[in-house]
């Protein structure tokens, strides 16, 4: 959900506006309906999606890793096309 002080802010400058008028029941309906609307959007907390860029990051690092493991082991089985890769990536301007 969105953080409970972005939330909570929203929520006092709505309550201080409304302080002064008659109307005291706009405060709850207002507050009702934005944690309504809050409710269906698919939203996630700046900390959960912290988490899950550090886990990419390892995830893409790994990748990293295995493809060049990936690579050492094909061009020890498989020189000649270890050779041709080299020119092919070459060509297309990859190191």
């Amino acid at each position: 959900m969105l953080s409970q002080k972005l939330f909570e802010e929203i929520t006092t400058k709505i309550s201080d506006t409304i302080a002064a008028s008659p109307v005291k029941d706009v405060e709850k309906n207002v507050k009702a309906m934005m944690a309504s609307t809050f409710s269906r959007l698919d939203l996630v907390t700046r900390e959960e999606f912290d988490v899950q860029q550090e886990v990419l990051l390892r995830t893409r690092e790994k990748l990293e890793r295995l493809e060049a493991r990936l690579a050492t082991l094909e061009a020890a089985v498989f020189p000649d096309k270890a050779a041709e890769q080299v020119d092919t990536q070459a060509t297309l301007g990859h190191s």
